[in-house]
């Protein structure tokens, strides 16, 4: 039994579209596309496994192994209110995961390269080219992603401020604690 209001042709085709972005991008199965799709668009925010399974006409198996793995990837949060016995999803754009600036993965990807490197010590330069780059890219990644996430940051606050942006829902609100 779904307790939201059901979803719209367009928002289950919003989600197909996300799930088939997701599926060529990334690599992603399909449902993990659709139910990022479905979940910026649904109503309300937070949805069970079993509302969203009778909303996008999937198994409850199947959303949550989708669940499983957005809440890897940092891309949202599961939330449980006092009293309830199920866990409820949303999209989560707060983690430097969620929205790419998350410096971790690209420290860990210049280490891999280096690994490399050093397996590959005395060798032509053109062998080591290929790890030589991929360090090189991860560290200007590292040194790059705070000041873009500045940028952001700014941006984004100026967009609030103007009314083009709402307040963020785990940011309290002025005047409140």
């Amino acid at each position: 039994m779904y307790y939201g209001s059901m979803p719209t042709d367009g928002e289950i085709t919003f989600a197909d579209h996300a799930g088939r972005f997701y599926s060529r991008r990334y690599g992603m199965a399909p449902m993990v596309g659709r139910l990022l799709g479905y979940l910026a668009v649904c109503d309300p925010r937070e949805q069970s496994i079993a509302e969203l399974a009778d909303a996008l006409l999937a198994s409850r198996s199947a959303i949550a192994g989708a669940v499983s793995t957005l809440e890897t990837l940092g891309l949202i949060r599961r939330s449980r209110s006092a009293g309830e016995r199920m866990d409820r999803v949303c999209i989560d754009m707060s983690s430097r995961r969620a929205t790419g600036f998350d410096l971790s993965e690209y420290q860990e990807q210049g280490e891999l390269a280096r690994e490399g490197l050093r397996l590959l010590d005395g060798t032509p330069l053109e062998r080591r080219a290929s790890l030589l780059e991929w360090a090189a890219f991860a560290d200007f990644l590292v040194e790059r992603l705070p000041v873009l996430e500045q940028e952001w940051k700014d941006r984004r606050e100026a967009l609030r401020a103007a009314g083009e942006l709402p307040d963020s829902p785990d940011t309290p609100q002025a005047g409140t604690r």
